[in-house]
C-alpha cells in the first residue's frame, strides 16, 4: 500500500514537538487542542488591520484626553481611555504604483533640512531610503501666521505636519475648558494619530509665532507609513523563517520579533561590531556577507576566521554572556542587515537561549584559533 505524506506535516509536527518540550505540559492532550486550535485560527487571518505604536510622551502632538485627564483630576484617575476603532486597511489590496506618487518640487537645500528633521521621528524610523525620499516627495509647504488654528480637536484628520519653522501650542478641551498641554518651538511634528487610526483629532493645535510647517495628505502618509510596515513583517517574517535557532518560536512569536526588527545598511569595510565593545544587540543578515575577525591582547595581529552570509545572525554571544564582543565583524559589500535591539532580544528570544548557547562553541573555535 503506498502512503502520500501530506505537504508540511513534518514541519507541522516538528514545530509542535519543540513547544511540548519547551513547555512541558501537564496534561499533553489539552495542550495539542490549544495549540493546533491556535495554529488554525492564524491561517484564517488572511489581512489584519495595521497599526503602528507612537510613544505620546516622547512625539506625539495629539495627547490623549483621557491620559490628560487622569493627571489632572483626581476624581477621574481611575476613568478609562474610550476605545478607538481603527480603520481597516489592507497593503495587499493597495496596488499603488510610482505613477500615483504625489511630488512637490523642493530646492536641495529644503530637501536636506526636511531629510534632517524626518530622520528623527519615530514612526519613520523603520523607513529605508527610497521610502524617506518618498516621504519627503509628497511633503507640501504650508505658512503660518500667530493665532492660526492647524488642527481642531474633534475635526477629522487630514494632514501630518513636520515643524520646519516657528512656535505652537497644543490644548486639550478638558471640563469644557482648553488647556495647553504642550508646546513646539522650531522642532517636533504632529498629526499622525488620527491619520493612523481614524479618529478624530484629539488635540488643538495653534500657531503663536510666524512659521512654517511641512504637511503630508492623509493618503499618501498611510500608502507610505503603513504599506512600509507591512512589507518591513513580510520581509522579516521570511527571514527568520529560514533562521534555524528559531524553529524553537511560534509563529506570533517570530511575528512579534519581526515587528521589532530594524534595517541598517553598511558599506564594504565597514566595522557593524567590535571586538571589545559593549552589545548593544544582535543581527541577522539580510543580504550580503561579512567577515569575522579575531585580534589578540595587544589588537596588532588581525585574523579573519570565518565569514557569514545572507540569513545567518551574529552578535548574540555578548547578549548571553552579558560580556563584551568577542569578535568584530565586517561588511564585505554592501551588507544590509536586521537589528534586534538588547532589550528585544532578552524579551522576545527566551526559548531559543539554549540552542544559542550550544552555539557559542564556534566562537571558543576562533578564539582558540587567533592563539596559534
Amino acid at each position: 500500500m503506498n502512503f502520500t505524506i501530506p505537504n508540511g506535516l513534518g514541519d507541522m509536527l516538528r514545530e509542535f514537538t519543540v513547544s511540548a518540550i519547551r513547555i512541558n505540559p501537564d496534561d499533553l492532550y489539552d495542550f495539542a487542542v490549544e495549540y493546533f486550535t491556535k495554529a488554525r485560527d492564524e491561517r484564517k487571518v488572511k489581512t489584519v488591520p495595521m497599526y503602528i505604536i507612537v510613544d505620546e510622551d516622547e512625539e506625539a502632538g495629539e495627547p490623549d484626553p483621557e491620559a490628560i485627564r487622569k493627571k489632572t483630576n483626581n476624581n477621574n484617575r481611575f476613568a478609562r481611555r474610550s476605545s478607538v476603532s481603527a480603520e481597516r486597511y489592507d497593503p495587499e489590496e493597495d496596488d499603488d504604483d510610482d505613477e500615483d506618487k504625489v511630488v512637490y518640487p523642493k530646492t536641495e537645500e529644503q530637501r536636506k533640512r526636511l531629510a534632517e528633521e524626518v530622520s528623527h521621528i519615530l514612526i519613520f524610523r523603520a523607513l529605508d531610503r527610497d521610502q524617506i525620499n518618498d516621504v519627503i516627495d509628497a511633503m507640501f509647504e504650508k505658512t503660518c501666521q500667530p493665532n492660526d488654528v492647524i488642527i481642531k480637536q474633534n475635526d477629522d484628520g487630514d494632514n501630518f505636519y513636520v515643524i520646519d519653522s516657528g512656535s505652537y501650542d497644543v490644548y486639550v478641551l478638558i471640563d469644557g475648558v482648553d488647556k495647553k498641554v504642550k508646546s513646539f518651538k522650531d522642532h517636533g511634528s504632529f498629526g499622525e494619530l488620527a491619520l493612523m487610526y481614524n479618529m478624530p483629532r484629539s488635540a488643538t493645535i495653534k500657531a503663536t509665532t510666524p512659521g512654517k510647517l511641512w504637511a503630508m495628505d492623509r493618503l499618501s502618509f498611510r500608502r507610505i507609513v503603513l504599506k512600509a510596515a507591512f512589507k518591513k513583517r513580510k520581509l522579516y517574517e521570511e527571514l527568520l523563517e529560514n533562521v534555524p535557532i528559531l524553529k524553537a518560536l511560534e509563529s506570533y512569536e517570530r511575528m512579534n520579533l519581526a515587528d521589532s526588527l530594524t534595517t541598517k545598511e553598511y558599506q564594504d569595510g565597514a566595522y557593524i561590531i567590535r571586538q571589545g565593545d559593549d552589545a548593544d544587540g544582535m543581527y541577522f543578515i539580510e543580504k550580503g556577507a561579512v567577515s569575522v575577525e579575531i585580534s589578540n591582547d595587544k589588537k596588532d595581529d588581525i585574523m579573519t576566521v570565518g565569514q557569514l552570509k545572507g540569513g545567518q545572525y551574529f552578535g548574540e554571544l555578548a547578549l548571553i554572556n552579558n560580556k563584551p564582543r568577542s569578535a568584530s565583524i565586517k561588511a564585505v559589500g554592501t551588507v544590509k542587515v536586521a537589528f534586534l535591539e538588547r532589550e528585544s532580544f532578552e524579551r522576545l528570544l527566551g526559548p531559543c537561549l539554549d540552542i544559542m548557547k550550544r552555539n557559542t562553541e564556534i566562537y571558543r573555535t576562533y578564539s582558540d584559533q587567533s592563539h596559534h
